[in-house]
């Protein structure tokens, strides 16, 4: 019997395909894999939390928050062999690749397992802003798999190389024709920021950037760098605060005053 190309989360087939990714469990897998011609590429549809209903293939099951399965590579190179597409997009809110998920869990052992097997490591439909892997990576501080994906390859945009502190990169961006604009360069600002690169920070400052611009959570650079739990989120914060840099409420209370 063909396996449907859909699956209700509480199917026992989801069920069980469920357990056996999430955890590890290979010989199991195999089994309802061999036993359910097509189940490799079916989805499983449940209703998420601020997401409404969503569809998820196998691969972003593997992929699924907070990552790190066990035997998660070896779990890969089973669904793709049995058909599975490595690079099957979310059917609901947000169009994200497996590979984004891995990016987002920072899971480098992911990474490695979905572009060996094929998948597009440019792929658009990110969560943030539409964009690639890399873009939800440097987005939620995923620095591992930021410094993987561009290792394999990914193309930094100007606010991906502002915030992963690759200088030549947005030094070649503030020289190029047409140059940022201002919001750009106030974006690419507050992700150095978000980073903990003081230097490009620096230099962004120097080209006209904002200190004070709220960007993603209502947070201005200064809240976003005391936000960091590295020494280096910490150099930044400290330099900000020194130049006068604001957090989110101080604009506020300078209004009321």
């Amino acid at each position: 019997m063909q396996t449907p190309h859909s699956l209700r989360s509480q199917d026992p087939m989801a069920v069980a395909v469920t357990e056996a990714i999430r955890s590890g469990d290979l010989d199991a897998l195999r089994r309802l894999l061999a036993g359910h011609p097509g189940l490799a590429t079916a989805r499983v549809v449940e209703e998420r939390e601020g997401c409404g209903p969503g569809g998820r293939s196998l691969l972003h099951l593997a992929a699924d928050w907070p990552g790190h399965v066990p035997r998660g590579p070896e779990t890969v190179a089973v669904l793709v062999a049995a058909g599975a597409d490595p690079d099957a997009r979310f059917v609901g809110a947000h169009r994200e690749t497996p590979l984004h998920w891995a990016a987002s869990n920072d899971d480098v052992p992911m990474i490695d397992a979905l572009v060996a097997a094929g998948a597009d490591i440019e792929a658009d439909g990110a969560v943030i802003a539409g964009g690639t892997p890399l873009a939800d990576a440097r987005a939620f501080g995923q620095w591992r798999a930021a410094r993987r994906l561009l290792e394999l390859g990914a193309r930094p945009t100007f606010q991906d190389a502002a915030t992963l502190g690759l200088d030549e990169v947005v030094e070649a961006g503030l020289r190029a024709t047409p140059p940022p604009s201002p919001q750009e360069i106030d974006e690419a600002f507050w992700g150095a920021c978000h980073g903990g690169r003081l230097s490009t920070a620096v230099r962004l400052r120097a080209a006209g950037a904002d200190m004070d611009r709220i960007g993603w959570g209502g947070l201005t650079p200064l809240d976003i760098a005391r936000a960091g739990e590295t020494p280096e989120a910490a150099e930044v914060a400290a330099w900000l605060t020194a130049a006068g840099a604001r957090t989110h409420a101080e604009p506020e209370e300078a209004d009321h005053s």
